[in-house]
């Protein structure tokens, strides 16, 4: 019989059943939060994937399971920046990224409205393109994000509001 773990910060990561729990809760936003970092979702599904697996092998090691959510975001995150690394160092060498072709399906879901949004979204920098995703697709806090992301709260909140007018400001040119 298998005993699921809890701590006052939610699933903890002592169980494969933990990990179990926190990927069915969160699977889907950390997608999202990737999608927009990589721009393709198979590569982002890997990156979420990836930082699930890894997860899963250092439970053991964490120092406050219950924090192993925050722990999880901020991997998706760091793996994301790699995948922008290795796209970018590829363009330098002459292989550039070529990002995957809208499907009619796709296109019939994401209206023109969101597709525009999310690729303003995917000129900003990093670190604004990361706080807003955070913020907007993720509903988290500012405290949330700094903790995330590995800054301030008060560098988190600026770093949303330079982001929202840079981001107002993409709108307007591409209209």
């Amino acid at each position: 019989m298998e005993v699921q773990l809890l701590s006052a910060g939610g699933p903890a990561i002592g169980q494969e059943t933990d990990v179990t729990a926190l990927y069915a809760a969160h699977r889907l936003g950390l997608v999202r939060l990737a999608l927009i970092m990589v721009g393709d979702l198979g590569t982002a599904e890997d990156v979420v994937q990836e930082a699930f697996a890894r997860t899963h092998a250092a439970r053991g090691r964490l120092r406050d399971p219950g924090k192993a959510l925050a722990y999880i975001r901020s991997a998706v995150l760091n793996r994301s920046r790699s995948v922008l690394r290795r796209r970018a160092t590829a363009a330098r060498r002459g292989v550039p990224y070529e990002p995957p072709i809208w499907s009619a399906e796709s296109a019939v879901l994401l209206r023109e409205e969101r597709r525009a949004v999310l690729t303003a979204l995917g000129r900003l920098p990093h670190r604004q393109r990361e706080a807003l995703t955070l913020r907007y697709y993720l509903d988290l806090s500012d405290l949330e994000i700094a903790r995330t992301m590995g800054i301030r709260a008060s560098t988190a909140r600026s770093t949303i509001a330079r982001g929202l007018a840079a981001l107002g400001q993409e709108l307007k040119e591409t209209r």
